[in-house]
């Protein structure tokens, strides 16, 4: 697999904080979403359209189906139902512990929660806010970043600099190290491979699904400083990267060879 990046489109909205969460919608559009702020639909160019009328202190968001997302609220310790077509609110799902990290599968949702005596989870719940399976998992912080899909959750420790991937039943399948210094953003391919962007050393990796190869695909000699949020978008086997400070998006089609 190789890449390069193809053009690289500038912001053009004010973003007021570090950027913790990025999606592309299936419509093409991007949600940005600013650490603990506001949450910023933009069109497929980077232009702002608007920001949703919806509470301040978002952390990560997801899409659930054509005119719905959901997001996390961790100092509130819930995830909001959101309707992008007539723009409310349609349900709050409360938690006991603070939320973070956020991805849908199917039908459920996986959530990164915190609990009081510093123990990280992963839990799978419905729409109804019920646990369906709870995952103890080991990381150095919180869980800002996670991917689920195929019945596994891939996520990002940038304090053990280090990737995990887990199983629903809770098993570790694989950990990866190599080369990283501060793994946040992921994603994952059509071919289960994952990707990962280090904010700290600039480089987008790519990990094989078991975990065992890796290739570096876009570096910091490659113009690419600072990112933080990586989308795949599955239709155009091309990457949409986010810097930490929502300056700019960069795109990058993926390659065999």
């Amino acid at each position: 697999m190789t890449a390069a990046i193809e053009t690289k489109i500038f912001i053009n909205c004010h973003i007021k904080r570090f950027i913790s969460d990025m999606i592309g919608l299936i419509d093409g559009r991007l949600i940005v979403v600013e650490r603990f702020g506001k949450v910023n639909l933009l069109t497929s160019d980077g232009k702002l359209q608007k920001q949703l009328p919806i509470s301040d202190g978002a952390w990560s968001v997801t899409q659930i189906n054509q005119n719905t997302i959901a997001i996390t609220y961790p100092w509130q310790k819930d995830i909001k139902i959101f309707n992008m077509e007539n723009e409310t609110v349609t349900k709050v799902i409360k938690l006991d512990k603070e939320c973070r990290g956020l991805s849908f599968s199917i039908n459920s949702l996986a959530v990164g929660v915190d609990s009081d005596n510093d123990d990280k989870d992963i839990c799978i719940i419905d729409f109804e806010g019920n646990t369906l399976k709870s995952i103890p998992v080991e990381t150095k912080t919180y869980l800002w970043d996670l991917v689920y899909c195929n019945n596994k959750v891939v996520y990002s420790d940038d304090g053990g600099k280090a990737v995990y991937c887990y199983d629903e039943s809770g098993k570790q399948i694989w950990r990866y190290t190599q080369d990283l210094d501060g793994p946040r953003g992921l994603c994952m391919d059509a071919y289960g491979n994952t990707m990962v962007a280090d904010y700290v050393t600039g480089r987008i990796t790519v990990i094989s699904k078991e975990g065992h190869d890796s290739k570096v695909l876009i570096c910091k000699e490659d113009g690419q400083k600072h990112p933080r949020c990586i989308y795949f978008k599955h239709n155009e086997s091309s990457c949409l990267i986010c810097d930490l400070h929502g300056e700019y998006l960069s795109k990058f089609h993926l390659s065999s060879g």
